[in-house]
């Protein structure tokens, strides 16, 4: 789903929720209109003068115009004489906004909780987690939490504790779409690859026929690449990688190509190879000749282009010196692969350390 298409959605969204709320406007402090045949709103009801739907809606309305200093002052003072009302949801969702009107966004956020945790079944209940998430969007794009009234506290954890609680409790919705990819976005951005790999996997799982599974299948390939740190590593992430380029190859051609999905799976191939040679190194410098020459055997096999393949011929003179007769005699002509890899690719040979 787009920005745009989502911000669309949540437009609809609200004006149904809008609607909903029209036959219970007083309930929520709120006037009722009406839409009449020449698409005009009309203002049917309103709270009676005075009383405390009335008050709710005066420090909406104090809200709507930007002063939310006043609001806050309004609902404050609403909310210490009326502490077990009905419209205590409300309440906590003005003041709440009122806050992050005055750049209170953190102390915000206590009231937003309180809201969607006793008063999970409140109309207003999906209104609070948008606010959150928000916030959420803010604090994972770098925006600071206030100490001493300057914004010098890092909120990345605050964001990705949001995010998630947000799709914990909307599951399956359009805000939890959007909660699951700017988690995956926080740790991309962070360079935690391991973190955004498994993030963008699931997204892809919960939402298949989301518009955004095309850039979040491309951010999986990325993180899982990513999360290859060397060949004395674990080569998984490169592994998982290499498999998602090849289905998008066979899926998505045109897309695969506009990636660079060829070039990407060679240098896969490459860190594969190299990842082996270590190996084979590793099994030799443990004296087991045996392990190192069969590495060294399927390395030739898979890649025999790579440089890793070149450098292993050059370097097997001393395995194969320890190598029992056994196996040394079932074991490939190395000298010939090395001599016919010379003559396809001379430059590589001597150039290669």
């Amino acid at each position: 789903m787009t920005r745009s298409n989502w911000f669309l959605g949540r437009f609809l969204a609200a004006g149904a929720a809008f609607l909903a709320l029209l036959g219970s406007g007083e309930a929520l402090g709120q006037d009722v209109y009406r839409l009449g045949d020449d698409d005009e709103w009309t203002l049917e009801a309103a709270p009676a003068p005075g009383t405390p739907a009335a008050q709710l809606a005066r420090a909406r309305t104090l809200l709507a115009e930007g002063r939310s200093d006043r609001a806050l002052n309004m609902v404050n003072r609403w909310m210490q004489r009326h502490p077990h009302s009905p419209l205590a949801p409300e309440a906590y969702l003005i003041r709440g906004e009122s806050l992050v009107g005055v750049g209170d966004e953190y102390e915000a956020l206590y009231d937003f909780e309180f809201l969607v945790r006793k008063y999970p079944d409140s109309e207003v209940f999906s209104l609070a987690l948008e606010q959150e998430f928000r916030i959420a969007v803010k604090y994972a794009e770098g925006m600071r939490r206030k100490m001493f009234g300057l914004r010098i506290i890092d909120a990345t954890d605050e964001a990705e504790e949001l995010l998630i609680r947000i799709q914990e409790r909307l599951p399956g919705s359009g805000l939890a779409e959007q909660a699951g990819l700017q988690l995956a976005a926080l740790y991309f951005r962070d360079r935690r690859m391991g973190l955004a790999a498994d993030a963008y996997a699931i997204f892809i799982d919960r939402y298949p026929r989301s518009t955004e599974v095309p850039f979040a299948r491309r951010r999986l390939i990325y993180s899982n690449i990513a999360t290859f740190k060397g060949p004395q590593f674990d080569i998984v992430g490169l592994l998982e990688a290499k498999a998602e380029l090849e289905q998008l190859a066979l899926r998505r051609p045109a897309e695969a190509e506009r990636i660079g999905g060829g070039a990407l799976i060679q240098r896969i191939e490459e860190s594969e190879s190299v990842k082996m040679l270590t190996t084979a190194k590793w099994y030799f410098n443990e004296g087991d000749p045996i392990a190192a020459e069969y590495t060294i055997r399927k390395l030739v096999q898979r890649f025999p282009q790579s440089a890793a393949c070149i450098r292993a011929l050059r370097e097997i003179g001393p395995i194969l010196q320890q190598l029992p007769e056994a196996t040394l005699a079932s074991a490939p002509d190395y000298a010939m692969l090395r001599s016919t890899l010379a003559e396809s690719s001379p430059a590589t040979m001597e150039s290669t350390p």
